[in-house]
């Protein structure tokens, strides 16, 4: 009967501090997840210089073919590239310190709008399995008669890879 007392207060112990845990860190998520909500991208120090990163960690690209006033990555290219966007009215913001401008472009057949860096609109590359991977930096691929050539969006050095891996069309 003694070890199923002992039993007892260990669970009872156990399920007493987990709600002493749960209690303090709902309030505390709660106010770092606003904050970190705020900010649209963020920096990461990657290879020889710092990328710009979604509110997830994952690397942001931009395309030559987009300009500051045309989207080129549509359909089948922006189901691979997947475009960082923002609810119309929303004003996209970074840490102090980025020295680009961010801001928004609209988004061809929708009402989302893409969020941008110096005008360029940015990306997550479907391929990067994990933040702070690196894998489209430098690849070349082609849709709908389109040929792309994507760069990692870095703030201070790194630059593209030096080989361009080329994809196929998809």
């Amino acid at each position: 009967m003694g070890m199923t007392t002992t039993a007892a207060r260990r669970v009872g112990g156990f399920a007493i501090a987990l709600l002493l845990l749960s209690a303090c860190g709902s309030s505390g998520n709660g106010s770092s997840t606003s904050g970190s909500s705020d900010t649209t991208v963020s920096t990461k120090p990657a290879g020889s210089g710092t990328v710009l990163v979604d509110s997830s960690g994952r690397t942001l690209y931009f395309t030559d073919q987009d300009t500051a006033s045309k989207i080129a990555c549509t359909a089948g290219c922006a189901q691979v590239w997947l475009p960082l966007t923002v609810s119309a009215g929303t004003t996209p913001t970074a840490p102090a310190g980025v020295p680009g401008a961010v801001g928004t472009l609209a988004r061809p057949g929708s009402s989302a709008m893409q969020v941008t860096y110096d005008g360029k609109p940015l990306y997550t590359f479907t391929l990067d399995s994990q933040p702070g991977e690196l894998t489209g930096n430098g690849v070349t691929d082609q849709f709908g008669g389109t040929h792309f050539t994507w760069h990692a969006a870095f703030t201070t050095g790194g630059a593209s890879s030096s080989s361009t891996p080329q994809l196929p069309g998809y």
